[in-house]
């Protein structure tokens, strides 16, 4: 007669304290899902994120203290290397921080174009990151149809400014050029296409079973984390919460032309992807009115050729694509600053990253990270 062998229960299983192995994965600084050289270091427990540590600085360049030996206007061009994706914004930022310090005001026109420019700003980088985020997850094509779009607003930024990424082309008291002949044809033309092609992207993302696998109940940002940590654009109007610069405290021409935050409810991976789809159909209205409303006169007001705020400071911020954009000017009545400091959103945003990974799987790092959308130019600086 044979013994028989114990049975034994899986509950007997877990209150043996079996131990566990737990192992340090670096991810990044060159991994493609990081978009920069970000360094990711995970400890996991088998498959599940126990603990992640962002460690940045491999893209400093020390451009805060550049400003410090540049005068205000050479400073322009330097704000284009924060975020290189929306860069006009950047640029509206601080040439509005200067204006403000000396008490100054663009013309209407100005004020309208920079409202134009930076909508369209706005749609460049929320296409990068619907197509990069999608990549990440696996789908190809997406990319190709978004990087189309935001290919030809490139293509109106070089018939504006001359350039396709770093434009110099906000001024202290207005803009640059004025729009050239045939540019608002151009852009109606366009903005009636993107407006399509935006209900395409919907149709084909929004209903799709695997990307709602990857992305509902992934990440949740709760609206008392997200006002804890600071976090502001997209993400935190994805849990809820109503903080929009553009309204919250208006500036430029935002008050006459009128927006409307784009908000939803679920602070998961999948209600960011709601609002930023949103946001570029609430840029489309934006921009339209613009147009509408486009007054005329200058684009700029007669300035000095060399500028010397009095002593001072100053924080002026905006709506970036990553959400609340500030800079912070100190004058000592000299021609350069004597401090600039910048508040960029996604160096704020990326703090909330442990948090969101904690307990997830490995799988899902890429979607969380991908959803908060951050621009390691702007967190390094």
């Amino acid at each position: 007669m044979t013994e028989e062998l114990p049975v034994v229960e899986l509950s007997d299983l877990h209150a043996a304290h079996l131990q566990t192995e737990e192992m340090i994965l670096n991810m990044g600084p060159q991994h493609p899902s990081t978009h920069g050289v970000l360094r990711l270091v995970l400890r996991l427990s088998g498959e599940t994120v126990v603990e992640c540590k962002p460690v940045m600085g491999y893209l400093h360049r020390g451009i805060e203290k550049i400003f410090e030996n540049r005068t205000y206007l050479q400073g322009i061009r330097y704000t284009d290397q924060f975020d290189y994706l929306a860069a006009m914004l950047n640029e509206h930022a601080y040439v509005g921080a200067v204006e403000q310090l000396m008490g100054l005001e663009a013309p209407r026109r100005g004020e309208y174009i920079r409202v134009i420019v930076d909508e369209l700003s706005r749609c460049t980088s929320h296409l990068v990151y619907l197509g990069t985020a999608l990549l990440d997850l696996g789908a190809f094509t997406p990319i190709v149809y978004c990087f189309r779009d935001r290919e030809e607003i490139l293509d109106m930024f070089e018939e504006l400014c001359g350039s396709r990424m770093n434009f110099n082309f906000h001024r202290v008291g207005g803009v640059l050029f004025d729009l050239p002949r045939g540019f608002i044809a151009k852009l109606a033309d366009f903005l009636k296409r993107f407006q399509g092609n935006i209900d395409e992207y919907e149709e084909l993302i929004t209903g799709n079973e695997i990307f709602l696998a990857r992305t509902v109940g992934v990440g949740i940002i709760p609206p008392d984390m997200g006002l804890a940590y600071g976090i502001s654009g997209p993400n935190i109007r994805a849990s809820g919460i109503n903080f929009d610069i553009r309204t919250y405290k208006p500036y430029s021409a935002y008050p006459e032309i009128g927006v409307v935050p784009q908000m939803a409810e679920g602070g998961d991976a999948f209600a960011r992807y709601e609002v930023r789809l949103a946001e570029m159909r609430e840029s489309i209205r934006v921009i339209q009115r613009a147009i509408d409303g486009l007054p005329g006169g200058p684009v700029r007001a007669r300035m000095p050729h060399v500028l010397r705020p009095p002593k001072g400071e100053t924080y002026f911020s905006i709506e970036s694509s990553k959400g609340e954009l500030g800079m912070h000017l100190v004058s000592d009545g000299s021609i350069r600053p004597y401090r600039m400091k910048v508040r960029a959103p996604s160096f704020v945003n990326l703090q909330i990253l442990p948090e969101l990974l904690r307990d997830h799987k490995l799988g899902d790092v890429v979607a969380i990270f991908g959803s908060i959308d951050v621009v390691l130019g702007e967190v390094d600086r």
